[in-house]
């Protein structure tokens, strides 16, 4: 197996998009070669075989995923109250939204987890993770509501968020602010 990390970086980026597009039955070691535009053979020198091909685009694509140090900082600041708790919902549909490739992925994976237990493990270990760090985070935050708010609004939002990337036409976007708004204030409320 070769070492070089930055290329291993790039051929997991190219097939999270080629997943996205093509499909777990179009995630081939030459269509990542060919998205990440280098030499044929290239992807199967990095990866043992598609398991080890899949299992690491389903821990990438959750590093891909998490906010960058400037958005945590921000959600921080100011009052931390049901209206700042939609604003930071608002931010996670939109940023989870913005990288529709590695989501759309996601699903791929999810799907085909179910067929490969060694992606299974891979992606239960990190979901796990996901929704204990946030309410590990929401536990000091001085958020109102409590993990249960948290695990209902994760599943909640994740759904929205299928619906606005499969099926755009379903929701307008004044309709998905006025949801998340909505399952923020339902889930606090319940």
């Amino acid at each position: 197996m070769r070492r070089n990390p930055e290329r291993r970086q790039a051929l997991i980026d190219a097939a999270i998009e080629v997943l996205a597009r093509e499909g777990a039955r179009g995630l081939t070691f030459r269509a990542v070669d060919t998205e990440a535009a280098v030499p044929p053979g290239t992807a199967s020198n990095y990866f043992a075989n598609r398991d080890d091909l899949f299992t690491q685009v389903g821990g990438r694509i959750y590093e891909r995923l998490l906010p960058d140090e400037a958005t945590i900082a921000r959600s921080q600041e100011g009052v931390q109250d049901e209206t700042r708790y939609a604003e930071l919902m608002h931010e996670l549909v939109d940023r989870v939204s913005a990288f529709n490739s590695g989501y759309l992925a996601l699903l791929e994976l999810r799907l085909e987890s179910t067929r490969r237990p060694e992606l299974r493990a891979v992606l239960t270990k990190r979901i796990r993770e996901d929704i204990d760090a946030n309410i590990g985070y929401h536990a000091t935050s001085g958020l109102p509501g409590d993990s249960t708010s948290v695990v209902l609004l994760y599943l909640t939002l994740n759904w929205l968020i299928v619906e606005r990337l499969t099926l755009p036409d379903i929701f307008t976007e004044q309709e998905i602010h006025e949801l998340v708004d909505a399952a923020v204030q339902r889930s606090l409320n319940a």
